[in-house]
Order: C-alpha cells, then sequence, then structure tokens
C-alpha cells in the first residue's frame, strides 16, 4: 500500500550513485527525493577492480541527500571499515560475506551502532549458508551482475538463488529484506521481484532517465505488479 510520498511500503527503489554526474552530485541526488534510499557503491579497488568513495565523500553525500543512504561496501576487511560508515549515519551499511571473516559479530555491531545490517553475495556464492542466520541481517543482497563496475546486463540465472532465500525466508517467518544490485531495469525488475527482491538497486534506469521521479514510479509499479 502506497504512503503518502507514493513509495509502497513493500517495495524500495534505491537509486545508485554510480549512475549519477558526480560534478553536480547535490543536484543528481535532489532528483531522487521519491526514492527510499539512495545506494552508495564503495570499492576500494581490492575486493573489486575499481575504486570509488571513502568515509568522506559518504559523510557528504548523507549530508546533502534527501534520502536515506544505503551504502554497500564492496572492500576487504569489512570488519575494519564498515563500522565506520554506520557512525556516520548510514541508515544501512552491507558487506560482503566472500570479504568478511566474522559476518555475524559484524551484523551485531552494524545494528548496534543504529544501522540495518546487510551482507552481499556475489553470483556465485551460494546462500544455503545464510539460512539459519537469516534474523541477524536485516538485508541479503543478490548481486545480479559481478560486482565492481555499472552499466552491466543482468544476470537471470542468479534468480533461482534468490528464489531459494526468498522462499526459506517465508517458511521462517524472516522480515529480511531481499534486495537485487545489477542491471535492474523497466525490463528486469519484474523478474527479480517475481524471485522474491523488494528492495532494487536501480542505477541508469533512473539516473539516465529524463524524469527520475517518473523512472522510480514505473520501477516501483512493475515491481509491485509482478509481487
Amino acid at each position: 500500500m502506497p504512503d503518502d510520498n507514493g513509495r509502497d511500503r513493500g517495495i524500495r527503489i534505491n537509486p545508485s550513485i554510480l549512475a549519477a554526474d558526480f560534478v553536480n552530485m547535490q543536484a543528481d541526488l535532489a532528483r531522487i527525493a521519491t526514492a527510499d534510499f539512495v545506494h552508495v557503491d564503495v570499492m576500494d579497488n581490492h575486493f573489486v577492480p575499481n575504486l570509488t568513495f571513502g568515509p568522506q565523500m559518504v559523510e557528504r553525500i548523507q549530508a546533502t541527500s534527501p534520502v536515506p543512504l544505503d551504502v554497500h561496501l564492496m572492500i576487504t576487511e569489512p570488519e575494519q571499515w564498515a563500522p565506520g560508515y554506520a557512525e556516520l549515519g548510514a541508515a544501512s551499511v552491507t558487506f560482503h560475506l566472500e570479504a568478511s571473516a566474522e559476518p555475524i559479530t559484524l551484523a551485531r555491531r552494524l545494528r548496534a551502532i543504529g544501522a540495518r545490517a546487510g551482507v552481499a553475495v556475489k553470483p556465485g556464492t551460494p546462500v544455503e549458508g545464510l539460512f539459519d542466520v537469516l534474523d541477524e541481517f536485516d538485508q541479503i543482497l543478490v548481486m545480479t551482475v559481478e560486482p565492481g563496475f555499472g552499466g552491466q546486463s543482468f544476470m537471470p540465472e542468479t534468480m533461482p538463488k534468490l528464489q531459494l532465500l526468498a522462499d526459506e525466508a517465508r517458511r521462517r517467518g524472516s522480515q529480511v529484506w531481499l534486495q537485487v544490485d545489477g542491471g535492474i531495469s523497466s525490463t528486469t525488475i519484474a523478474q527479480a521481484a517475481a524471485a522474491g527482491a523488494d528492495t532494487f538497486v536501480a542505477g541508469s534506469a533512473v539516473f539516465g532517465a529524463d524524469d527520475p521521479d517518473n523512472a522510480i514510479a514505473g520501477l516501483r509499479s512493475a515491481a509491485a505488479h509482478a509481487h
């Protein structure tokens, strides 16, 4: 059911600033005020072959964004760095299962600071190991591309894994959010929603549109219909 701002409480659209105009970041952020979160990819050129933002930039985005921050850490040693992003005020901090030595401990620390705790898995990473610990996380991010670069094509072969997670979460009565990131557009979002996703990262589909608000509304409607 939509709220007063037109947001569907069961569907979340999180535009990715990888597709924004970095020179005019504040202006681009203002264009997505009807989104649920802004997705901020932090890459360290170690865990993935790309380098983006660090804490200083994220702090500035936090200060100017009209919507909460959904920070996605594609970095090594998240135990060392992730809590700092929560302390900056990010609403949600997601780290990669493949990079974490103690994912449960880290998730609990993020929650203790006040952020939602998320864990991400690459396309080739099995999810069955998360079944018994679903309630330790507020969000599970199933990557629908290989992490590291924006603009990649959606990988439909990740959908069975997402469906497994959704079925298990439903069976256990878990309230964990299931997020997808990579190649999400008006033509792929329905497929991800039908497989159980409720939180969608979209880059060029939003920031590349002439009217980002209209693009967000269209994505939200397509996902809700498929849900």
